[in-house]
């Protein structure tokens, strides 16, 4: 239906990426109210959730306020993707209701068939494949401490999932070096590597050291070893990922005044160390809030504020 979604950071050219960090850094009451009808009346925005999350929903809740809407929180069986009735459904009727839709999924190809069959922006709050909100979040983060991206080396020590994947997009796209500290079997492939590369004037590099991928990085990042749905998996990764935890000592290896970032929840003494995300160098919490500000700028960027 050609109607603007943001369901990869890569549906963002690289100016208009600059353009949603601009709009999260405004005033809220500076954007208008795009989700309010020339009455006043307030237009809904469907929130729709598969995978419970706790920065996500207040985030995006209170941003819809900000921006003149009213958030509908609906968990995932309450619409049945494909059980109670078919992804594109769901979509076309949504779209009756509301002003945005949003969706926080377990596969990707939801996300997409949903975009597909709805007549408003769509947002992917979090897929297995992506999680935009998270890397324009990590984006303004890295801009407010350091002014640009551009020039900085950012490191990523973990598994390189969703979050390492968005990462690696905004960091590339402005300017940024990428370096990826993977384990085997969990990295990025070859052609992900040259997906990246490709993407805009920044750089990219992956090892399975992280003492390599630190050294002299100005902003230092990781995730959990397990995500939501991989809990079978927990003892084998626990073993996999036992040398990738962020220490004290790793972080002593970059720039003198880097900086360390976690999407959370974090499991402390995993994959980083207590004195790490709760000392001086973190901004784990900044980060968080900005979960609110980002998303704020990519709704208003895709209902068309300027």
């Amino acid at each position: 239906m050609n109607v603007r979604g943001l369901l990869n950071i890569t549906d963002l050219t690289v100016d208009e990426l600059s353009l949603v960090l601009a709009l999260s850094q405004r005033d809220p009451a500076s954007l208008g109210r795009p989700l309010a009808s020339p009455s006043g009346l307030a237009l809904g925005a469907a929130l729709i959730f598969e995978k419970p999350s706790n920065r996500t929903r207040h985030s995006m809740e209170v941003a819809v306020v900000q921006l003149g809407g009213h958030p509908v929180y609906t968990r995932g069986e309450e619409v049945g993707f494909d059980t109670r009735e078919p992804v594109e459904d769901i979509g076309r009727i949504l779209s009756g209701y509301h002003g945005l839709v949003a969706a926080r999924v377990f596969s990707h190809s939801v996300v997409e068939r949903l975009h597909a069959s709805c007549s408003v922006p769509v947002v992917n709050m979090l897929s297995d494949v992506s999680h935009p909100l998270q890397g324009l979040a990590d984006a303004l983060t890295m801009v407010n401490e350091f002014g640009e991206l551009a020039g900085r080396t950012v490191a990523y020590v973990g598994d390189y999932n969703n979050v390492a994947r968005s990462l690696g997009e905004v960091c590339v796209m402005l300017g940024a070096h990428y370096r990826l500290a993977c384990p085997a079997g969990y990295s990025a492939s070859d052609a992900e590597l040259s997906r990246l590369s490709s993407l805009g004037s920044g750089s990219i590099e992956q090892s399975t050291d992280p003492v390599v991928a630190v050294r002299g990085a100005h902003a230092v990042h990781t995730d959990t070893w397990v995500s939501m749905g991989q809990e079978a998996e927990k003892a084998e990764r626990l073993g996999i990922f036992g040398s990738y935890t962020v220490t004290s000592a790793l972080m002593s290896k970059a720039d003198s005044r880097a900086i360390f970032m976690h999407c959370l929840p974090a499991y402390r003494g995993y994959e980083v160390e207590a004195a790490v995300i709760d000392g001086a160098a973190s901004r784990v919490i900044e980060q968080g809030h900005n979960r609110l500000h980002s998303a704020r700028g990519a709704m208003a960027f895709l209902l068309g504020v300027k």
